[in-house]
């Protein structure tokens, strides 16, 4: 699978599980199914409330800690350095791990300074429980100020981001600095999937139209992206796009699901 360099000198999979709405049974299974299947970015957060469940997948799995990527996130209403410190250390708790591969601010919070909130998320980075920090749902404007203020190099900005999404103002910030740009819901709602575009070029290739999708995003420069599935035949169908790559035809072609 392709790798992604990371500003701490690690990688990042280019494709990882998402988590969101996973619950109960139904998530630890998805995650033991997905590492079975090859997958080794796992991505969560303290809202889904689903970090012991997805401990248990892992667990059940066999996988080596060491070979896995975690991605979690700290909730909005913990933005406060002390708060912010211990819901990071519940997470840790709940995902039965010593260290997150990545750790991100969820959403910004315009009631707490940013200040405060990333020395907190950039003191766990120091302290070995982040291998690397980054934020989640920041605009271009506001990952600006971000690193203007951080003491750690952040390293992702995890954003929504599927073909008909416009984040080339974003991309055009991040990189020349080398920050990854991961993207969530990278298959929409689904409702773009029916496109002509998207089936004729997934018709070329011998891929389904949601392959092609993911292609579109993994194939650009620092990006990765995060698919939530939950059943084999979706796990697998989200992992089998790196025996393809998509050409200029196929480029300019999807280019009208952009305007």
């Amino acid at each position: 699978m392709t790798q992604l360099p990371l500003l701490n000198g690690r990688t990042m999979p280019a494709l990882g599980l998402g988590t969101w709405d996973l619950r109960g049974s139904a998530c630890t299974s998805a995650v033991k199914q997905a590492l079975a299947l090859g997958y080794r970015h796992i991505d969560t957060a303290e809202m889904y409330g689903n970090e012991s469940e997805i401990a248990k997948g892992i667990a059940a799995s066999g996988a080596a800690r060491g070979d896995l990527f975690i991605t979690t996130k700290v909730w909005t209403n913990h933005h406060r350095a002390k708060d912010f410190l211990a819901a990071a250390e519940a997470s840790l708790k709940r995902l039965g791990t010593d260290y997150v591969d990545l750790l991100l601010i969820h959403w910004p919070n315009e009631a707490v300074p940013l200040e405060e909130t990333l020395g907190a998320l950039c003191r766990l980075a120091k302290d070995g429980k982040a291998l690397a920090v980054g934020v989640s749902n920041f605009s271009t404007e506001l990952l600006q100020k971000a690193l203007a203020l951080a003491d750690a190099p952040l390293s992702c900005d995890q954003v929504p981001y599927s073909l008909p999404e416009n984040q080339d103002k974003l991309l055009a910030f991040t990189r020349p600095k080398k920050i990854v740009v991961c993207a969530y819901t990278p298959l929409g709602r689904g409702g773009f999937l029916g496109r002509a575009e998207l089936k004729e070029t997934a018709k070329k290739h011998g891929k389904t139209p949601a392959q092609v999708a993911l292609r579109w995003l993994i194939q650009q420069e620092g990006v990765a992206a995060i698919p939530k599935a939950s059943g084999e035949k979706h796990l697998r169908e989200n992992l089998d796009i790196f025996d393809f790559s998509l050409d200029a035809g196929d480029l300019k072609l999807l280019a009208a699901l952009r305007t």
